[in-house]
């Protein structure tokens, strides 16, 4: 596997442990439907909150939020549409994304919440 694959699984891996330390039920990772991933879909104080992590190492070209294309968020609005009518879900959804950046061996998370709207 290359190198920034086994990174993109280490920031996903941060993003669930830093999730679950302020107080989120992680209910699936890498949750797939057509052509659609989510990385995390989580619940915190009876919302449901799918998240999209974006690891980078280094910001030279942009932070990892600016990289979540409108192609992608239509996709993760598809799978989430989803996702609650066979779970039959009736809780407000919100979509967050968590950016992981690694520069000089350190590793700094940002957490936005609410980060786009459904269209």
């Amino acid at each position: 596997m290359a190198t920034h694959n086994d990174f993109g699984k280490e920031a996903e891996a941060q993003a669930v442990s830093f999730l679950r330390k302020k107080n989120y039920v992680i209910h699936e990772q890498n949750y797939r439907y057509n052509f659609a991933e989510v990385d995390i879909i989580a619940e915190v104080d009876n919302m449901l909150v799918c998240v999209e992590v974006k690891a980078r190492t280094s910001n030279f070209f942009g932070d990892p939020q600016s990289f979540v294309s409108s192609k992608k968020i239509k996709l993760m609005v598809k799978a989430m549409d989803y996702y609650i009518t066979q779970h039959e879900i009736e809780k407000e959804l919100r979509f967050d994304i968590i950016a992981v950046l690694k520069q000089n061996n350190k590793i700094s998370i940002t957490h936005f919440e609410d980060a786009f709207y459904h269209f």
